[in-house]
């Protein structure tokens, strides 16, 4: 048995049944033990930052680690964009990362980078097998260390000659460890900020957004009197019908300041103090005023769900239900807005899709104005680093077949990882995807105001994606995935309908 066989046999026996691959020489001993070793599926990406985005993804849905297959050094620098999204959502991903033979790395050939440089930034997990004996075990803990509570990103180097030399050893990874609890003081000491009277704000995040232990947090503040938030960006959250309708941190400067105006308390669960995305002159980092008492109820290392629900049993919080929601809107009509989309998408989503939000400017309207859809998932742009969304519906349709996947998505960022439109035809995946065509980076014409800039002519034109204007329906059609463009909500309705009537993918172009 080679190195690269022991591999694959160590991927299935650990649990990690897919790949998501942008494979180059190094891998090719990997590639063609996939011919006779069976139960891997692997998926082609024609770019390192779809594989990396799809992974990502793929954990938020599954709460298991998908692999990555990458070539060298420069292939892993394609894809850490979406790694560091993947760190700021806490997935678990194991990137496999081809490299030079150790005996030809001497010799310097071109492809030869400093990958562990490279991966250590992003990477909870770094290693280098020396021999085809080590890549299985080494394997198995890059898997173990993926799985580590709430997930971590883990990256094992592997060169030419360990894959094709024999004496390849399996492994399988250890079970994952559960989470770390919380102690009594933090749910005493939480408890007791909650009920002394001071205006105080839960703020929850990651896996503490998740159906059951979003509700304990609702029942939490009406019990209590306390506001409840949800993180900015968050990884994925429970919405629609029959669930808790909570807001999250608004992204503007301002608007984030007001929403922490007169709170003296804030608990944390599952998330970090809340601070502003960028520094901007004059204003302040953090959110909250400055004489705020903060206390961490549960860390993003911790068992967050659990903290909830000791923190809701020590109060004593009667179980109520969630009020009903609102009724699930009609259709809007007419010229396109924010507010007229989210009401069509709510009016039209199908029960238990899955949403994937990348819709940056335009789109911070949906959120609020989509809780009267089916039951649903939320999945958002977690570290900032644009370019996210097309890959991630990749990867959450790869993980959760039968369920339609809706990508909201900016024109400006699809533009970065465009090819995961291959993919998504390649695979025949169920994923609607809705391009906000307004030809330009609407976000830094507001960023340009923020930090007090002065643009001019030439600044402008930085923003300026018209020139020429970015046609979808054929960059859509030349990638495989059938394409119409919508210039009303009108348009817009009867398309997305017909889209979630079909199986495979689509493209909206919604002319903004």
């Amino acid at each position: 048995m080679n190195g690269a066989e022991a591999l694959v046999h160590t991927l299935l026996k650990s649990g990690v049944d897919t790949v998501f691959a942008n494979p180059g020489t190094s891998e090719m001993h990997f590639v063609a033990a996939l011919d006779r070793i069976a139960g891997l599926r692997c998926v082609l990406c024609l770019d390192e930052a779809v594989a990396t985005g799809a992974a990502d993804a793929y954990y938020r849905v599954t709460g298991k680690p998908a692999a990555t297959l990458l070539h060298c050094g420069p292939g892993l620098a394609n894809g850490l964009s979406n790694l560091h999204n993947a760190r700021r959502a806490f997935s678990g991903v194991v990137n496999i990362v081809g490299d030079q033979a150790n005996y030809h790395r001497p010799l310097d050939a071109p492809l030869t980078a400093d990958v562990e440089g490279l991966a250590a930034p992003v990477s909870a997990f770094v290693h280098r097998a020396r021999s085809a004996a080590e890549v299985g075990p080494s394997a198995a803990a890059a898997i173990e260390a993926a799985h580590t509570y709430p997930g971590r990103v883990a990256t094992l180097i592997l060169p030419a000659d360990t894959a094709w030399d024999e004496g390849g050893v399996v492994a399988q990874a250890a079970a994952p460890a559960p989470a770390r609890p919380v102690s009594t003081r933090a749910v005493e000491t939480a408890a007791s900020m909650l009920t002394n009277g001071l205006p105080t704000l839960l703020l929850v995040g990651g896996r503490s957004l998740g159906e059951a232990p979003l509700l304990d947090a609702w029942r939490i503040t009406q019990h209590t009197g306390a506001r409840l938030l949800a993180e900015r960006s968050t990884a994925r959250i429970a919405r629609g019908q029959g669930r808790v309708p909570v807001e999250r941190v608004p992204y503007p400067i301002d608007e984030g300041i007001a929403a922490f105006a007169g709170i003296k308390q804030i608990v944390l669960v599952d998330t970090g103090e809340p601070v502003s995305f960028f520094a901007y002159p004059d204003k302040p980092g953090r959110l909250y005023p400055t004489a705020c008492q903060v206390h961490v109820l549960a860390g993003p290392d911790q068992d967050g769900p659990a903290a909830l629900a000791s923190l809701r049993a020590y109060l004593g919080t009667p179980a109520v239900t969630v009020p009903a929601a609102a009724p699930r809107p009609q259709m809007a009509a007419g010229a396109v807005t924010p507010e007229g989309f989210a009401q069509s998408l709510a009016a039209l989503l199908p029960d238990n899709a899955i949403i994937i939000d990348e819709a940056i400017s335009f789109g911070r309207g949906f959120f609020a104005n989509t809780h009267a859809a089916p039951k649903h998932d939320w999945m958002m742009l977690t570290g900032g680093a644009i370019g996210d969304g097309l890959p991630m519906s990749v990867g959450a349709a790869v993980a959760a077949p039968g369920r339609r996947v809706v990508g909201l998505q900016a024109d400006g960022s699809a533009m970065y990882t465009l090819s995961a439109l291959w993919t998504q035809a390649r695979e025949h995946l169920d994923i609607t995807t809705i391009i906000f065509a307004n030809r330009k980076y609407a976000i830094l014409l507001g960023e340009l105001a923020n930090v007090g800039a002065n643009p001019g002519r030439t600044a402008l034109d930085m923003m300026d994606l018209s020139r020429p204007a970015l046609d979808w329906c054929q960059l859509a059609g030349g990638m495989g995935v059938p394409a119409a463009r919508a210039a009303s909500l009108d348009d817009l309705n009867t398309l997305l309908a017909a889209s979630f009537d079909r199986s495979g993918p689509y493209l909206i172009e919604l002319m903004i």
